[in-house]
């Protein structure tokens, strides 16, 4: 097994009211003060001034799902890093499948919100993964190559250690399959190589990889068993304090 430390982050999407996230984030602090590893949550960014207090000062950190790509301005819409910064939010998820696919965010859009990110001292989450048919075309090694590739461009070896990949192959977010974690692996191995490329071997040996893609309770722990799994970036199973903390505690 690697050094590497585990991390798992919960990506709470477009869910909760400010009650339901106080309460949810409440139980989180509790049933996770003794946990091992490094946590996260990431609430919608009308919860995250509800949230912010409840975790200060505990082992979770804040998370925004996104951020503008732009410091501020006439953006309509958009949420600067500026006002994230003022929340206290410590990590951002950028590049997350939904985001690709839904609102078409394109890797050079991506890219320009990482860096801007970076510059204002957050962690940043990167989400790369294939859809179903790039993997059964047998591009799932290149698209997630071309996501970290230029996800990174312009990132200098000393920012690295901000950076955390996520791999999430999008056929298996809240469709209830999940890449075995022999599949899941085989990725992460491959885009620690990427890295390795980019930035040399003992940088992508200290990289955190996540996996993301339906991870629950009953497949967490095989999930982390596994040489380059670094972690995970957890969607439904995140809502709920029953299932989240299991993974969050995984033996």
């Amino acid at each position: 097994m690697s050094d590497r430390p585990y991390y798992i982050a919960g990506n709470w999407k477009m869910h909760k009211t400010r009650s339901q996230a106080a309460e949810l984030a409440g139980a989180l602090v509790t049933q996770l003060k003794d946990g091992k590893h490094k946590y996260l949550v990431a609430p919608s960014f009308t919860l995250l001034e509800t949230v912010a207090p409840i975790l200060k000062g505990t082992n979770i950190r804040l998370g925004a799902q996104n951020c503008a790509a732009e410091e501020q301005g006439a953006h309509t819409g958009e949420v600067s890093v500026l006002q994230l910064k003022d929340l206290e939010v410590q990590t951002v998820i950028l590049g997350h499948s939904e985001r690709r696919h839904i609102y078409h965010e394109d890797d050079a859009l991506i890219n320009k919100k990482l860096r801007l990110a970076l510059q204002h001292g957050f962690e940043v989450i990167l989400c790369v993964g294939e859809l179903l048919e790039e993997r059964e075309a047998g591009k799932a090694e290149q698209v997630c190559e071309t996501q970290t590739v230029k996800g990174l461009e312009g990132v200098a070896a000393g920012d690295l250690g901000r950076i955390v990949i996520a791999y999430e192959p999008v056929w298996a977010i809240g469709t209830g399959k999940t890449a075995t974690p022999e599949d899941a692996d085989a990725i992460h191995a491959f885009v620690r190589k990427v890295l390795a490329k980019l930035y040399g071997q003992a940088a992508a040996d200290k990289i955190l990889i996540q996996y993301g893609g339906s991870v629950k309770p009953e497949n967490a722990a095989q999930l982390m068993a596994k040489e380059n799994i670094d972690g995970a970036l957890v969607g439904g199973a995140a809502l709920k304090a029953d299932t989240f903390v299991p993974i969050a505690k995984f033996a």
